[in-house]
């Protein structure tokens, strides 16, 4: 990518019934890494199937039993699951339902769970604080580095309301990308999502509320909510090689350490 290209990283979910692709290689700067959005009316149902891809799903609002072979779960806002590639779940909306879901090439290694959102689980690899007032963030795995997988780690974020997250600026460029998926925004509120391929620079400043995805497919990605709103996004993160499928490879710009 040439440095001067301008960044057009925001795309904006559809709120309309049915499963929507957001993000794929094809449609933007990503490598690997692909985001989509499923909205369910109470009462409708939806069969989850992808021939390449594994997907890892979080409830962003409503309540839904999914099925998986012989099983039901029953699923609420935050709850979510792995679904390896080759294999589908059923859907059904209990609720009006959202849904955010992240993907990236499947490699034969993952089998489905479900991860039910507990902060109440002590600290670790699931349930984790990062960052320092006023940029600290509770984050919650919904599918970290020690659930097996083949590229993905994703999670939840939540910041404190007029807060940083991802503080100091950090990038992964060589070894991963990311989506942030924003939810719990509804306009006219909003947070700002600041992008930079360049350490010590912003690039550009993002305005995004529910719904909004902003990809990250290098460079730093700080986001700030505006007074009294906490910036809340699914993220999902893809790594380009099984052996960069790690959370601790970020690098933080040494122009911004606090």
């Amino acid at each position: 990518m040439s440095e001067n290209t301008q960044l057009n990283w925001k795309f904006h979910s559809p709120e309309t019934q049915g499963f929507h692709v957001v993000v794929t290689p094809e449609m933007s700067d990503c490598r690997t890494t692909y985001g989509f959005r499923l909205n369910l009316e109470k009462g409708t149902e939806y069969q989850l199937y992808d021939e390449k891809l594994e997907l890892n799903g979080a409830v962003i609002s409503g309540q839904a039993p999914i099925f998986f072979e012989e099983n039901e779960y029953l699923l609420s806002a935050r709850d979510s699951f792995y679904l390896p590639a080759k294999h589908h779940v059923i859907i059904k909306a209990q609720s009006n339902l959202i849904m955010y879901f992240g993907g990236a090439p499947f490699e034969s290694k993952g089998e489905f769970f479900i991860r039910k959102y507990d902060l109440s689980l002590p600290l670790g690899n699931i349930h984790q604080i990062h960052g320092k007032p006023p940029y600290s963030r509770e984050v919650f795995m919904t599918i970290a580095q020690e659930d097996k997988g083949s590229r993905l780690i994703c999670g939840i974020t939540e910041g404190e309301p007029g807060q940083w997250t991802s503080w100091p600026p950090h990038q992964h460029s060589k070894d991963l990308e990311e989506i942030y998926c924003y939810f719990d925004i509804p306009k006219p509120k909003f947070a700002l999502h600041l992008a930079s391929r360049k350490a010590g620079e912003i690039e550009e400043v993002y305005q995004v509320s529910s719904g909004d995805f902003v990809i990250v497919p290098e460079g730093y990605h700080p986001t700030v909510g505006m007074p009294g709103v906490k910036s809340c996004y699914f993220w999902i993160m893809a790594a380009f090689t099984e052996k960069s499928r790690r959370y601790d490879l970020a690098i933080n710009d040494p122009n911004f350490q606090v």
